[in-house]
């Protein structure tokens, strides 16, 4: 049989790899646990939520304000393929990183076949220059921005990595001072054989303009790619084409998976102060 993509030969076998949700255990439940740690975050941080970056009622965003004055500020791009999920299901993010003094910014976008991954990428996009531009009023330091995302938002970190800031929006063309992916996607071509397809729409011209593993750019942002040990195959591949990619331009980047982590428990990191990942945000940013 010919392959479809790469040495795939169905649907079946990308699937397989692509969809997370087959190799939960009959007992995990993911979203409850992101439920849980949301609503302790809206409930024990201070927060303002809904707060509007473009003209539509999906174009907001979550702040979770620091304590202290001229923070540095995480903006969280969440998952869910394009298709699924919104800001609140991860107010939880903020539970590690607001005891280091730094400020949380969840974003919330439009969600395919409503919208396109175009139009998630400049909706997203724009969500970032709002808080370049505006997280001041909140508190933050506008010079110490970091952007991470998981699963799809992995993927949305990356293209925002890919923008051209200056000519687009008229600001520093680096205008991160870290960014972290966890278990993105870089090469989008894979997913139009794939189980997604029939919701989020994809062809060659949307494949192409959006798969970063084929577009880095020279960037003094460093990055950090990581990814859960647990994860097919293909996670830990898409996580290395563009590291390969990123390195290639002469760029930063550390490439790590976190051994014990599935593609859901990968972001708990965010959770715990105490985690590497909250460290090497806070150490970066407070650096920067």
């Amino acid at each position: 049989m010919r392959p479809i993509y790469r040495n795939f030969e169905s649907q079946a076998q990308i699937d397989a790899q692509y969809n997370p949700s087959l190799a939960l255990g009959p007992n995990d439940q993911p979203m409850a646990h992101f439920a849980s740690q949301a609503e302790r975050a809206r409930s024990s941080i201070r927060c303002a939520l809904n707060v509007p970056y473009g003209p539509t009622l999906a174009e907001t965003l979550d702040i979770f304000p620091a304590n202290v004055p001229n923070a540095p500020v995480f903006v969280f791009i969440h998952g869910g393929y394009w298709r699924a999920l919104d800001s609140k299901d991860f107010s939880g993010v903020a539970l590690g990183l607001h005891p280091l003094g730094i400020t949380t910014v969840v974003i919330n976008y439009a969600l395919c076949p409503f919208v396109t991954v175009d139009e998630i990428t400049r909706q997203v996009r724009a969500a970032t220059a709002w808080v370049l531009r505006n997280i001041d009023q909140h508190g933050g330091d506008p010079s110490r921005v970091a952007v991470g995302g998981h699963s799809a938002g992995g993927h949305l970190t990356a293209m925002c990595l890919q923008t051209a800031w200056t000519r687009d929006y008229g600001l520093p063309q680096d205008p991160f001072a870290a960014a972290i992916a966890f278990s993105g996607l870089y090469d989008l071509e894979p997913l139009r054989y794939s189980y997604l397809q029939p919701m989020i729409q994809l062809d060659a011209g949307v494949v192409q303009r959006n798969s970063p593993a084929f577009m880095a750019r020279p960037c003094r942002t460093p990055l950090w790619i990581t990814w859960g040990g647990q994860e097919s195959p293909e996670f830990a591949r898409q996580s290395q084409i563009y590291h390969d990619a990123w390195q290639a331009n002469g760029n930063t980047s550390t490439l790590q998976a976190q051994a014990d982590a599935n593609h859901f428990t990968v972001i708990h990191t965010l959770e715990d102060s105490a985690s590497a990942v909250c460290q090497w945000l806070s150490s970066t940013l407070r650096s920067a």
